[in-house]
């Protein structure tokens, strides 16, 4: 597993490409749930998620390796921070997205010059495509959650969180393939072991949270969860020993609320995110919660949305 050494290897590492995004604070949803919450932005982030903080992590790495070529398997957002790292670098990279890709993540993929082949919808069906291009080409795949690099790229949110948020009680955080919280987990629990992170996951994509009641890897079928950045099949090998040693806990939220989260961000604090992210706002929306008076920081990972999608998203918020 990995240390927060390699996290903090990772912020040295990545430091000159990503940005340290900001944490907002929502008086109206704190008095709603009970809990101070707080958003740390990733959606602000460049290329307008998290990924890029793994995919940086990654990629600078097999640059140094003397890489070449690279291929990615993404449902968009992975897809975008690896083309945008390839670019930067001047490497050629291949990205392995679904049939219903969002287009404005197709087009970002297209504008940092990345080549676009798409396959299935679901990440069984795109991971071994990636693989099997990078053996094809003598390249080198840059996987979307289960690897130490991408891991440790992804924890350096939670030093960023540490730093800036004092007396911290607890962090949520979304769950897709587990390189996002896996990371968080080992820069927060070998910090200060006393603050609880808290796993979310849509219902119609719980393998995780089956994975975790099971304590061993569950798969579950495809999934049309409007968390599309969540529909993963199974976590990963690498990241779910680091969920079975440190996570608190899982909680589940359904598609209305992922709405009503998602609409409420937009309406009351003018912000544009991704279904995706919205679960964690969801999970302090409908007290999901096992606490309350605590001071909460919900990960927002994402902000890659269709404009011509958000109308299927937003419902009159219940607040």
């Amino acid at each position: 597993m990995i240390s927060i050494t390699d996290v903090q290897a990772a912020r040295e590492r990545i430091k000159d490409i990503t940005y340290v995004t900001p944490i907002l604070k929502s008086d109206q949803l704190s008095n709603v749930c009970g809990n101070q919450i707080y958003l740390k932005s990733e959606h602000l982030q460049k290329t307008g998620s998290f990924k890029i903080r793994g995919a940086a992590n990654k990629l600078i790495q097999a640059v140094q390796d003397g890489a070449k070529y690279v291929t990615a398997a993404s449902s968009g957002n992975h897809g975008q921070a690896v083309a945008y790292i390839a670019n930067r670098y001047s490497v050629p990279a291949t990205i392995v997205v679904p049939e219903d890709i969002s287009l404005c993540k197709e087009n970002a993929i297209n504008t940092y010059n990345g080549n676009i082949e798409k396959c299935g919808t679901t990440s069984a069906e795109r991971l071994p495509r990636a693989k099997e291009i990078a053996s094809q080409e003598n390249g080198v795949y840059i996987p979307p959650y289960d690897d130490p690099y991408i891991m440790a790229g992804q924890g350096t949110i939670g030093l960023e969180i540490l730093d800036q948020v004092q007396d911290l009680d607890a962090v949520i955080v979304p769950i897709g393939g587990g390189g996002l919280i896996s990371g968080i987990l080992t820069a927060i629990k070998e910090t200060n072991p006393q603050i609880k992170v808290i796993g979310v996951e849509p219902v119609l994509a719980n393998d995780t949270y089956l994975s975790f009641q099971n304590k061993q890897i569950t798969a579950i079928p495809g999934t049309n969860t409007i968390a599309d950045g969540l529909r993963t099949n199974q976590p990963g090998d690498l990241t779910f020993p680091v969920l079975m040693k440190y996570l608190d806990d899982i909680v589940l939220v359904s598609e209305d609320e992922i709405r009503q989260a998602f609409s409420f961000v937009m309406e009351r604090m003018k912000q544009l995110i991704e279904p995706s992210s919205a679960t964690t706002v969801a999970a302090a929306m409908f007290n999901k919660l096992p606490f309350q008076g605590k001071k909460v920081v919900t990960v927002i990972s994402g902000g890659n949305v269709d404009i011509d999608k958000i109308s299927n998203f937003i419902v009159d918020t219940q607040m």
